[in-house]
C-alpha cells in the first residue's frame, strides 16, 4: 500500500512540474481520472471515519462537524461528502468505478439520488447496467437514461417529485439598499421552457442588432468582444422588452399558446418524455396544458416519423428543418452545447457538391462551428 508520505512526494512532484509540460490533451484527461480516483478514496476514508466514531474524542457532535473544523471546508460540503460515503456503502458497483476512474462525483451524486427507499431494490438489481452507462455515455447523457430508469422504477415517485417541483416554483422581486432590483425564482420544467423561449426569442433580436452596429462599426473582423453588451445586460434588456410588449398587448387579445416537443420512441411508445432541449419530464406534467397549450409529439425510428421535404431547396425550412433539431438537440461538435432552436442546419455533403436538403443530409451546427467547417481544425 502506497504511504501517505509517498502520495505527498507525487503530488509534490506534480505541483513543481512545468505546467505546459502538462498541458496536453492526454496529461489533462488522466490528470483528471486521477482526480476523480483521489476523491473517490477520499469519500471513502471519509465513510470509515464517519463509522468509526473517531471524530467524538474531540467533542465534535458529527463526523461532518469535525471535518468542517478540522479539514477547513464548508460545513455543507463536508456534510455532502459524509452523506456520500454512507451512500456509497450501498453501491459497491458505483464505488468500483469511481475508485477506477471510470466515472466521477458527479455521477455518483446523480447515482445516490437516484438510489432511494422506492427504488433502492430495482437499484440493486440494475446497479451493474445504470454505470455501464455513466461509463460509455456523456455525462448529459447518462442523466437523461437515469432519468428515465428512475421513471421505470418509481412512476408514481416520479409524478409527486413533479407535483413538488411545481408546488415550489417562486419568484421573488426586491429593491436593494442602492435602489436597484434583484430578480431571483425557480419554475418547473414546463413553466420554465415557456419563459426561457419567450426571452432566448428577444434576446437573439437585441444580438443581431448589436451584432449588427458592431459589424458597421468596426467592419467585417467584428468579434464579440466589439459588442455593446454583453450577453448578461442583452438578457436583463430582453426582460424588460418581454414586459414592455406584454403591457402593449389589447386587453382581451388572445394569448399565444405554447408548444412543447415531447420526443417519443416508437417501439416504447409514450414511454419516453423529454422536451426539445433534452429536459425529461413525467408524463403526467403535461396534463395542465393540453387545454391551453400544443405539445408536438414526435415519434423517432417508426413509421410516423418526419417525413423530408423542400428537396430542391437550398436553405432547410419547414418540416425538414425541425427534424433535424428535433433529432440532434444540439450542435454536432461533441464539446459544443449551443441548443438546436439556437443553431444552423447544415449539409453534410455540401449542395455544392449536390447535396440534398433532407433531415439524412442535415445536422445541427452552431453559427461558430458552421462558418469554421472547412478550417484546418474543423471535422469535413
Amino acid at each position: 500500500m502506497v504511504s501517505t508520505d509517498e502520495l505527498v512526494a507525487v503530488v509534490d512532484a506534480l505541483c513543481t512540474g512545468d505546467p505546459a509540460v502538462l498541458g496536453d490533451s492526454e496529461t489533462v484527461v488522466l490528470l483528471h481520472r486521477q482526480l476523480e480516483r483521489l476523491r473517490a478514496v477520499t469519500t471513502r476514508a471519509v465513510a470509515a471515519f464517519d463509522a468509526g466514531g473517531a471524530w467524538e474524542a474531540d467533542g465534535a457532535r458529527s463526523a461532518s462537524s469535525w471535518i468542517a473544523h478540522f479539514c477547513d471546508v464548508p460545513k455543507e460540503a463536508a456534510r455532502r461528502r459524509v452523506r456520500l460515503g454512507r451512500a456509497l456503502r450501498e453501491m459497491p458497483a458505483v464505488e468500483a468505478a469511481w475508485l477506477a476512474g471510470d466515472v466521477g462525483e458527479a455521477h455518483v451524486v446523480a447515482f445516490a439520488a437516484a438510489r432511494t427507499a422506492e427504488t433502492a431494490g430495482c437499484f440493486e438489481r440494475d446497479e451493474s447496467m445504470l454505470v455501464e452507462q455513466a461509463r460509455t455515455l456523456g455525462y448529459r447523457l447518462f442523466v437523461r437514461a437515469l432519468a428515465y430508469w428512475g421513471q421505470l422504477a418509481d412512476p408514481e415517485g416520479t409524478e409527486r417529485s413533479a407535483e413538488r417541483q411545481r408546488a415550489d416554483r417562486r419568484l421573488h422581486v426586491s429593491t436593494t439598499f442602492g435602489g436597484a432590483v434583484a430578480l431571483d425564482g425557480l419554475f418547473d420544467p414546463l413553466d420554465g421552457s415557456v419563459v426561457a423561449n419567450a426571452l432566448r426569442r428577444i434576446e437573439t433580436e437585441l444580438f443581431e442588432a448589436d451584432w449588427a452596429e458592431a459589424k458597421e462599426r468596426v467592419g467585417d473582423q467584428v468579434c464579440a468582444g466589439d459588442l455593446a453588451r454583453t450577453p448578461a445586460q442583452r438578457r436583463a434588456d430582453a426582460l424588460v422588452e418581454m414586459a414592455r410588449r406584454a403591457q402593449g398587448m389589447p386587453a382581451g387579445s388572445r394569448r399565444p399558446e405554447p408548444l412543447f416537443s415531447v420526443l417519443v420512441d416508437y417501439d416504447t411508445f409514450g414511454r419516453v418524455c423529454e422536451l426539445a432541449d433534452g429536459t425529461v419530464v413525467a408524463p403526467g406534467s403535461l396534463c395542465r396544458w393540453l387545454g391551453e397549450g400544443w405539445v408536438e409529439g414526435v415519434v423517432f425510428d417508426g413509421p410516423d416519423r418526419i417525413k423530408n421535404v423542400g428537396v430542391s431547396r437550398r436553405i432547410f425550412s419547414g418540416g425538414t428543418k425541425r427534424a433535424v433539431q428535433l433529432r440532434d438537440r444540439e450542435c454536432f461538435r461533441p464539446t459544443c452545447d449551443v441548443q438546436a432552436d439556437q443553431c444552423e442546419i447544415d449539409h453534410l455533403q455540401p449542395w455544392s457538391q449536390g447535396g440534398l436538403t433532407t433531415d439524412d443530409n442535415g445536422r445541427v451546427a452552431c453559427g461558430f462551428h458552421n462558418r469554421g467547417r472547412q478550417g484546418a481544425r474543423q471535422p469535413p
